[in-house]
């Protein structure tokens, strides 16, 4: 299979991550951009870059026949999806496919199979994988209370085709059953256009934990370890690390190969996570298997010290796995946090707008993988991520720590942020101690910190705008061809501060 030029269908810092993998391998590489992306950094750092149309997604990045067109036009001969867009769209694949494009990620089929909670929870079944307790069969609304009621409250409702949290929804007696699955029904249909539902059996203060799965064309299959993804809010993840604090050696080796069951079974081909919930007692259940790369991956890339992004080529190519499994290296530990254009203070609202100031960390064990520079417009129309920090370490203390550290070291000016989040979570005693669970952010207990610092920095960054635009003007050529220096005299107020 041919992989010579890349044409990357997606944007920020999924895009850049790309494009460097690519840069090392020495492959040229293709961006596309909407109306809001004009002046991404993907667009600058790409080999190539051609519009595809207005700012909203569904104008532009998830338009099929613009994608196929740019790869006519500049003679990528593969696609790389990133995550997102179409990164599981099993139509798209199909049609690279016909066009004899490359797509780098699974088979149309494997993107079918697991598409479906619902589906992939029956492959999980038949290939002996562990799932969750429930019912996957459509029933009408009073047979699903009846079935629920055998499981056993608590129960939670899954919307068939979701996915980011959406149609999901926690039922803790039977009196809240038909109201609750009345709004699963009726979010899962705006979200997905389907409005089925399934019912789980409810694990009290369960952790998200997943396998990183890679397998090639020839029948290989790796798991390279796992990844805890459980702080989240609203279902979706804020800070992943690897390994877990929770998983012993045997039950990593018993997740891997419960993981890899259900590779083998849809034939994969490619990155894949495997994802779990895991209780108390370290029992662990299928929750579902994404076809993708992951926005986490960095974790995986520290403490393996492997590139999944080279992989992903190297096995688009029809190469081999580089390594087996008894190869694949653990060493040490990586926390990663998103670092988000979004308020903490006022649900996490979006913040879209100029970035007029921006210092990123940087030092030993750190990695900022960013999409964005000092004077860009975080635009309102996508995921308002900034970038994905994340820090390696010998030990979990030891990562955590540099986190910290780094945080401090982080300035963003022009909008809202969650660094100040992140760095109460980081100061956290359970979790620092690794007590986590999907429900540990439920209680605001970062808003105990305050946002002074923050706060503080906000008005210098502002203040500072405002004083080098006085200053340039100032000191510009008036009409008798002299500048006035005395501009420089109101540098003093900024040093005080």
């Amino acid at each position: 299979m041919s992989v010579t030029k890349i044409l990357i269908a997606n944007r920020g810092e999924i895009a850049i991550r790309v494009i460097r993998t690519c840069r090392e391998m020495g492959i040229p590489t293709v961006a596309v951009y909407s109306e809001a992306d004009r002046g991404a950094l993907h667009v600058r750092m790409a080999d190539e870059a051609y519009f595809i149309g207005p700012a909203a997604a569904r104008e532009s990045y998830l338009v099929l026949e613009k994608i196929l067109d740019v790869c006519k036009r500049s003679g990528a001969d593969a696609v790389h999806p990133g995550y997102g867009f179409l990164s599981e769209n099993a139509e798209a694949a199909r049609a690279f496919e016909a066009a004899g494009i490359t797509f780098i990620g699974p088979r149309p089929e494997c993107i079918v199979s697991m598409g479906s909670k619902t589906a992939a929870r029956e492959v999980a079944i038949a290939a002996g994988c562990p799932v969750v307790p429930g019912i996957q069969e459509t029933m009408a609304d009073d047979e699903l209370l009846v079935a629920s009621q055998k499981i056993g409250f608590p129960v939670m409702l899954k919307a068939a085709m979701g996915g980011g949290g959406k149609g999901m929804r926690l039922v803790l007696k039977p009196e809240e059953f038909t109201s609750s699955l009345a709004r699963a029904r009726g979010e899962a249909l705006s979200s997905f256009g389907d409005d089925s539902v399934y019912v789980e059996k409810a694990i009290v203060q369960p952790r998200h934990i997943e396998i990183q799965i890679f397998s090639d064309t020839h029948g290989n299959h790796v798991y390279l370890h796992e990844r805890e993804c459980s702080v989240q809010r609203r279902h979706q993840k804020v800070i992943e690390e690897a390994p877990s604090p929770h998983v012993t050696p045997e039950m990593r080796k018993a997740m891997g190969e419960a993981a890899l069951k259900v590779a083998r079974a849809v034939n994969y081909v490619g990155a894949g996570t495997v994802e779990f919930l895991a209780d108390a007692d370290r029992n662990f259940y299928f929750l579902e298997m994404n076809t993708r790369l992951q926005v986490e991956h960095p974790v995986t890339e520290w403490i393996t010290g492997l590139d999944l992004v080279k992989w992903q080529i190297l096995v688009a190519r029809g190469e081999k796995l580089p390594m087996t499994q008894e190869e694949i290296p653990l060493n040490g530990w990586a926390m990663e946090c998103r670092v988000y254009a979004e308020d903490p203070d006022k649900n996490f609202m979006p913040s879209p707008g100029k970035i007029t100031f921006l210092r990123t960390p940087s030092g030993r064990n750190v990695r900022d993988d960013g999409g964005v520079y000092e004077g860009a417009e975080v635009p309102m129309f996508y995921d308002p991520m900034i970038s994905k920090l994340s820090t390696w370490g010998p030990t979990r203390l030891e990562a955590i720590e540099r986190m910290r550290a780094a945080l401090g070291e982080y300035r963003i000016g022009g909008i809202r942020h969650n660094i100040a989040f992140h760095e109460a979570l980081m100061e956290h005693e359970p979790f620092r101690e690794g007590a986590l669970h999907t429900g540990m952010l439920d209680k605001p207990f970062w808003k105990r910190k305050g946002q002074g610092p923050d706060l503080k920095f906000a008005v210098a960054a502002a203040l500072l705008h405002e004083l080098e635009t006085e200053q340039r003007r100032a000191t510009q050529p008036s009409a008798g061809g002299e500048g006035r220096p005395d501009a420089w005299k109101h540098w003093g107020r900024f040093n005080r501060l």
